[in-house]
């Protein structure tokens, strides 16, 4: 019966085919250009279409594999129980301890110290790890002077006689990306050799422990920087490679080398495509280990770390960064990383506070215990979107690395200015898409929230964005230039107000005045707005009683050839005027001496400024 019910329900929805469907879309655009309404131009290169089906999958090779089977697309495992990372910043190592011991309890298993200072011994190592059961946590070590810290740490591991198997450590040793990439130069004197014979001498040490890992490279500081996904990809594994091959030279054999190195990567809001990179990194790596012909597969596993993106972490409005970091971390999960760090939502502004912590942590927990991710590996997997993204990720990313690969691997080419050279145009198109709010950061360039003002703990460092110098790589946000603006009002002892003068057709009155409060609150400017005013006359008294410094008239683009003058004759200049829209009569409005307007193709950004500098400020 089930059969039968079955074939029924297929023989009710025939196949369409795929020029069924063209044919109608074409039909619904009226004459309208197919390429630009509906295909999507990545800043990664290639376009996205309206729609995926099964024979955009053709050629595709990875798709007959499982997960745990190479080239890894799907995962390195067979299942999907990744570590809640969590990072603590080590000044005593006895308060870090007791911090360290307190989120355990909470969930934590993938614990960081982040350690400062200059002096360590065994027995600041020995307070810092006291209760601390080292083979039911996965510990990473990051901060100062980690050779030292790594020789004490595998002394004490050693000492204790702690199973080689049992034992998860992680090192973030990385002067590529740390000290050649963000400082320009390496930590060490000369071309940095003496940095990749300690790291060799590391993971020599280590041969025989099979969860040890020596090297992190640090992808997230090109995303953080402003990078596309497809740079950050293609550079992490320019610069994973270059370890290898410096590796290799120094004696070590690949299924060792490989096996120490850690990959750390950014998660942006990039939902699907961040889904994407992450298979698709492992795909890659596989196939770079493979070339190195190692005895097993298992080396060329990806460990991938994943942290939720500063980039687009906001200090206003700052809980709406707790909804980035919940669709970050279901990108990564589902991508299927081995370990995921979610940023607090207060990390852009100030330390850590132990709520935010707790959300941050709870976020994975969630993700874990009520909504079950843990128990699907890839459910991705198969997706014509998600595979058709990855496939396309990895056909870009491979490109730029074998690129990079041309101009002598990546030392050489960021040495060359390449990689900051790339980096740099894209955080620039990133900027101006944000300044034109084609790229929306809540709470910053778009809905900011209109009471706000900045906190005592938000201080002017925190939304300075600071110039490069030299050839290195700014980690920066891309909200910084709309927060710097915002607190020089809220910190300037003046409230300015914006006042909407509605008038003419409601409902397009309505539309404007919504537009044009938005688009002055992400300047700090007190906005005022205003159901609907039955004359102009009636609107302009209000104004002038409010005495709002910027009046905005919100009507329709037939209305303003009338209302707009009358306004500026009221008006009598007692306030700036602006036109919220951009009417076919602006040249008219224009030789009457009514010059402000703002619309959809304002650059946001710069108008804004303009007017605070009219206002004095």
């Amino acid at each position: 019966m089930a059969t039968t019910n079955r074939e029924k329900l297929f023989t009710e929805f025939p196949p369409v085919e795929t020029a069924q469907w063209e044919e109608v879309i074409t039909a619904d655009l009226k004459g309208a250009d197919y390429e630009r309404k509906l295909v999507w131009r990545t800043p990664e290169g290639f376009n996205v279409r309206p729609y995926y089906r099964a024979e955009n999958l053709e050629g595709i090779q990875h798709l007959e594999t499982e997960a745990g089977q190479f080239p890894y697309v799907r995962g390195t495992r067979t299942h999907n129980r990744w570590g809640v990372h969590q990072t603590l910043k080590v000044e005593c190592p006895a308060k870090a301890n007791a911090e360290a011991l307190k989120i355990l309890n909470a969930g934590v298993d993938s614990l960081e110290f982040r350690v400062c200072g200059e002096e360590f011994s065994a027995e600041f190592i020995d307070t810092l790890l006291a209760g601390i059961e080292l083979t039911a946590v996965q510990l990473t070590f990051s901060g100062c002077k980690l050779r030292k810290v790594a020789e004490l740490v595998l002394d004490k591991v050693e000492k204790a006689g702690i199973d080689k198997a049992a034992l998860h450590l992680n090192f973030v040793i990385d002067p590529l990306i740390k000290s050649l990439s963000l400082k320009g130069q390496f930590c060490c004197a000369g071309n940095g050799q003496e940095c990749f014979d300690e790291i060799a001498s590391l993971m020599k040490r280590t041969a025989e422990y099979k969860h040890v890992r020596i090297v992190t490279v640090g992808g997230e500081n090109f995303s953080n920087s402003g990078s596309t996904i497809v740079e950050e990809l293609a550079f992490t594994l320019a610069a994973g490679h270059d370890y290898l091959v410096r590796l290799l030279e120094a004696g070590l054999p690949v299924d060792v080398a490989a096996r120490k190195i850690r990959f750390s990567m950014g998660v942006t809001a990039n939902y699907f495509m961040e889904m994407a990179k992450f298979r698709a990194a492992r795909m890659l790596w596989a196939n770079i280990v493979k070339a190195y012909n190692p005895e097993k597969n298992c080396a060329c596993k990806m460990f991938t770390h994943a942290v939720t993106s500063s980039w687009n972490q906001t200090a206003y409005d700052p809980y709406v960064n707790m909804l980035r970091g919940t669709t970050e971390a279901m990108s990564a999960t589902i991508a299927g990383v081995n370990t995921l760090e979610v940023l607090p939502f207060n990390a852009a502004y100030e330390a850590p506070t132990e709520f935010s912590q707790r959300i941050a942590r709870n976020v994975e927990l969630l993700l874990k215990h009520e909504s079950h991710f843990d128990q699907v590996v890839d459910p991705a997997g198969g997706s014509y979107y998600i595979e058709t993204l990855t496939q396309s990720i990895a056909q870009e990313a491979w490109k730029l690395f074998l690129e990079v690969e041309e101009k002598g691997g990546y030392t050489a080419a960021f040495e060359a200015g390449f990689v900051v050279e790339k980096v740099k145009a894209s955080a620039a198109a990133k900027d101006k898409n944000i300044m034109m709010r084609r790229q929306i950061l809540l709470g910053a360039n778009q809905y900011p929230n209109f009471t706000e003002t900045a906190s005592k703990d938000l201080c002017a460092c925190a939304v300075e964005r600071k110039e490069a110098e030299g050839n290195v790589l700014t980690p920066y946000r891309g909200s910084m230039a709309f927060e710097q603006m915002r607190l020089g009002v809220d910190r300037s002892g003046k409230a300015p107000k914006a006042f909407m003068l509605t008038c003419g057709s409601l409902a397009m009155a309505r539309a404007r005045a919504q537009f044009s409060c938005n688009f002055f609150a992400c300047a700090g400017i007190k906005v005022q707005d205003n159901t609907f005013f039955k004359s102009v006359e009636e609107g302009v008294e209000a104004a002038l009683a409010s005495k709002a410094e910027i009046v905005v008239v919100c009507a329709s683009d037939d209305d303003y050839a009338t209302v707009a003058p009358k306004v500026k004759e009221l008006l009598g200049g007692k306030a700036i005027l602006v036109v919220a829209g951009a009417p076919a009569c602006t040249p008219e409005l224009e030789a009457q001496g009514i010059t402000n307007f703002i619309n959809v193709k304002s650059n946001v950004l710069e108008t804004l400024k303009f007017y605070l500098k009219e206002l004095g400020i």
